[in-house]
């Protein structure tokens, strides 16, 4: 099998990467932030990622073979207190003030995430069968939820990354695995970010924290 380093796809010695990073039975799948908050086609979309909707399908089609295959499925959503206190009204997220010096600013992001609203609706399948956690409140899938503790408990030690954004949340999402010492496995097919950045944060993950693959070859590694 092939993964991309520093964006050059490079074949897979057997071995140790095997072992550790592409074991179906070690493995759990997480899609993040793939909810209406960043999805949905509505002029009113609080953050809007409209690349991400590109992967709405794939990432169905993807995590329908997991199932087959016995490979959980984790959902990961952001949804802060339906008063803001835990980010907007209290110490705001880094990004939401940094946002203010965009040339395209945001002006629903306080609207961004927020429970009971429509914008934390999941845009892609949910089966029952399949884990949420809804409490990330930051950009990595760790921070402040229970997606370690689910995952430990799971028996898993490889994840695959999955959602948006690539060079955001996924990015950081990767890093705290890598840290908390899971296999981090990115398929980059199955990602989406600001255009200009994807492939840089797909580097930094490729040197740093996991493998870069495409979601076919690595379901075909799987079925194995």
């Amino acid at each position: 099998m092939q993964a991309y380093f520093d964006g050059v796809p490079k074949t897979l010695k057997d071995g140790i990467f095997h072992d550790l990073f592409l074991d179906p039975t070690k493995t759990a799948v997480i899609t993040i932030d793939m909810h209406d908050g960043h999805l949905a086609d509505d002029p009113e979309c609080p953050s809007p990622a409209p690349r991400g909707r590109e992967i709405i399908e794939p990432i169905n089609r993807f995590t329908e073979v997991c199932r087959t295959l016995n490979i959980p499925v984790i959902h990961v959503r952001s949804v802060l207190r339906k008063d803001g206190s835990d980010d907007i009204r209290g110490y705001k997220s880094a990004w939401r003030i940094l946002s203010e010096m965009r040339d395209q600013p945001l002006p629903f992001a306080d609207h961004h995430a927020l429970e009971g609203t429509k914008w934390t609706r999941f845009s892609v399948q949910v089966e029952e069968e399949d884990y949420t956690v809804d409490s990330k409140k930051r950009l990595s899938a760790f921070y402040s939820t229970d997606l370690e503790l689910l995952l430990r408990n799971l028996r898993k030690e490889t994840i695959v990354l999955t959602g948006a954004l690539t060079d955001c949340c996924v990015l950081n999402t990767a890093c705290d695995g890598a840290n908390r010492d899971f296999r981090v496995v990115v398929p980059q097919d199955l990602c989406r970010g600001y255009l200009e950045l994807e492939q840089s944060a797909l580097q930094i993950i490729s040197r740093y924290f996991g493998l870069v693959v495409d979601s076919e070859a690595l379901i075909n590694q799987w079925k194995k």
